[in-house]
């Protein structure tokens, strides 16, 4: 009797190692898989059964937590949707989560390990916490002023702190309403059709998920190419450049909207904006070295985030002569974002060198304490220190004399450089109308904002698309940074 109950109680401890195994297997092995079956809705009960944690700008939430009483619990609300909804996103319980509420999920979900008193523990039962807040670094003031400049027009803004690399400001329009995606009923399918259905792509970023031909704009990186080079060394030098210019190697004829530009001098000729001048420094300077100093600048980067990835800027390397010369001015398949651009006025502005952007200042546990902070990138170099003082003397003789007077701001150094983006089949669409600029007050030892403006929906008539109508928008961004005194994070 004694064997058989020695055999059964050893059967009894196999039964049970089994079962604890099969749990085991189901639990860790086979979670990902139970959790992916879109019949189990556990998942999503779990998530939605708190608060979400909130995004903040200049120390106030934009967002919020709405109690439904429903299954899934809580629904994503959104003060000032359509203002933020380039830098927020959407979080839906039917359609996910994009730019910071996907970037920054795990924190806002707390399903980041930090936020658990026991990470380890944490990973292994995959509980979920009360959500932290994620602290951004926009300022209010020149994100409304980006907006209202925007109004009724489709383009974006960009704007950075040169020295730090902050995100001031990052403007879409048109815009949208994120607050009725949020929930998982009739209405939230409604509006995401209609958004989608939009001829005008309202959720479509484009200060970073869009690339333009930013026309010449891009005359500031050329500029810095030729100065680097040596294939400037006198601004005050005529240049020998003809008007029309014939593209090398072909028969055609490259003209100017100013009549200032025959032998012009590369000051004259970015005061007043001469394609054949910067045509013919772009084919002087060489691809190669165009490519290199484009990429200094931030172009051909594929891993750039902020922390939502942002589209690729391109400058290709293997060119003709004609190519490159119109690639120089802009045109050809040169493509770059709002932000980029922001980055190029940026380098002006600090000496040369070059902060990678950032959006999140730091995420907090819901206490208020730290979880991570985020700080200044490290910079690279652009160009020289002295390429970027001639830089910032050409730039402000644009606002100062040239197409972009419309941004000169009373008791602040302000410099630009205004475009004309030509597009579509045979340069038949509207141009996109480009501004870009830093501003610093008179008695300030540094640059405190860099602005990139770009309008789809201008006028075809060039003084007035870069000075009528990108400049004042960058001019309003400008003077909110300045009066704001946007030096330090939100608390």
């Amino acid at each position: 009797m004694t064997r058989h109950i020695r055999r059964a109680r050893i059967f009894c401890a196999l039964l049970l190692v089994a079962l604890l195994l099969n749990a085991a297997r189901i639990q860790v092995v086979q979670a990902p898989a139970y959790d992916g079956n879109p019949a189990n809705r556990r998942p999503d009960i779990a998530r939605y059964e708190q608060p979400r944690g909130d995004i903040l700008v200049g120390g106030r939430p934009v967002t919020g937590s709405k109690d439904t009483r429903e299954h899934l619990r809580y629904e994503r609300t959104y003060a000032d949707g359509p203002l933020y909804a380039p830098v927020t996103g959407f979080a839906s319980q039917l359609y996910g989560t994009t730019l910071l509420e996907d970037a920054e999920d795990d924190v806002l979900s707390g399903t980041h390990p930090l936020l658990a008193s026991f990470p380890l523990w944490n990973d292994f039962t995959r509980a979920r916490y009360r959500g932290g807040d994620v602290v951004t670094t926009l300022d209010p003031a020149a994100q409304r002023a980006a907006y209202q400049g925007l109004a009724g027009r489709k383009g974006a803004v960009a704007a950075l702190d040169p020295s730090t690399g902050r995100i001031l400001a990052l403007v879409s329009a048109p815009s949208y309403d994120p607050q009725p995606l949020s929930g998982n009923g009739a209405a939230a399918s409604r509006a995401w059709q209609q958004l989608n259905a939009d001829r005008d792509r309202p959720m479509l970023n484009r200060a970073v998920r869009r690339t333009y031909p930013p026309g010449s704009t891009f005359k500031v990186v050329t500029a810095a190419a030729a100065l680097d080079a040596g294939v400037v060394r006198n601004l005050d030098v005529p240049t020998d450049s003809p008007d029309p210019y014939v593209l090398p190697g072909t028969r055609t004829r490259l003209s100017n909207e100013s009549r200032h530009c025959r032998d012009a001098t590369v000051r004259e000729a970015f005061t007043f904006s001469c394609n054949t001048v910067f045509a013919k420094l772009g084919v002087e300077v060489g691809a190669a070295d165009m490519a290199a100093t484009a990429h200094a600048f931030g172009f051909n980067h594929d891993d750039l985030t902020i922390p939502f990835p942002v589209a690729r800027s391109t400058f290709e390397s293997s060119l003709d002569q004609a190519q490159l010369a119109l690639s120089s001015i802009g045109q050809y398949n040169t493509r770059a974002t709002p932000l980029q651009m922001a980055m190029v006025a940026a380098a002006v502005a600090n000496r040369g060198e070059v902060h990678e952007p950032y959006l999140v200042e730091r995420t907090t546990r819901p206490g208020g304490s730290t979880l991570a902070t985020a700080g200044s990138r490290p910079a690279r170099r652009a160009m020289s220190p002295s390429t970027a003082l001639r830089l910032r003397a050409l730039m402000r003789d644009v606002v100062r004399h040239g197409t972009g007077r419309v941004a000169a701001i009373r008791g602040a150094k302000v410099g630009g450089k205004t475009g004309t983006a030509q597009h579509g089949l045979g340069n038949s669409g509207t141009p996109y109308a480009w501004f870009v600029s830093w501003a610093q007050g008179d008695h300030e030892a540094a640059s405190r904002v860099a602005v990139a403006v770009v309008l789809e929906d201008a006028k075809a008539d060039r003084g007035r698309i870069s000075g009528g109508d990108a400049a004042p928008v960058a001019r309003a961004v400008m003077e909110a940074v300045l009066k704001s005194g946007s030096r330090l994070p939100g608390p």
